[in-house]
């Protein structure tokens, strides 16, 4: 895994989180701009994906792929799904959820290089 990519995803990530406290603090549903928010995040997580994809294509990848690949699909649907939830909820609990899913998004991203890191078995 590029940590030049893992970067800009986790600090994206804390970043909504933190500006979704704001918002629930300020009392405030999501808005359109957190939709805009979360599709940076996810747009960051397609392109960590399809960079890891083609370096385990490539020979290099993690020691445990079956784990790295399920956290990896995991880490692509939460945010989408979180975002849904967020929406239909229409108070600031929407965006409790928000923050919350943003947050899990940047530690599966950490726990993701750490099982690409990890040293092969055997």
């Amino acid at each position: 895994m590029v940590d030049i990519l893992l970067y800009p995803v986790v600090a994206t990530a804390l970043a909504l989180a933190a500006w979704g406290l704001v918002a629930i603090v300020r009392n405030k549903n999501p808005r359109e701009w957190f939709v805009i928010g979360a599709g940076v995040v996810e747009l960051l997580l397609l392109i960590q994906a399809v960079v890891a994809i083609v370096m385990m294509a490539a020979g290099d990848g993690p020691a445990e792929t079956a784990l790295f690949i399920s956290y990896l699909v995991f880490n692509l649907l939460l945010l989408p799904i979180g975002l849904f939830w967020a929406l239909a909820e229409n108070s600031r609990w929407g965006t409790a959820v928000l923050v919350f899913v943003a947050l899990v998004v940047a530690a599966l991203m950490v726990r993701l290089r750490d099982i690409w890191e990890a040293a092969p078995l055997g």
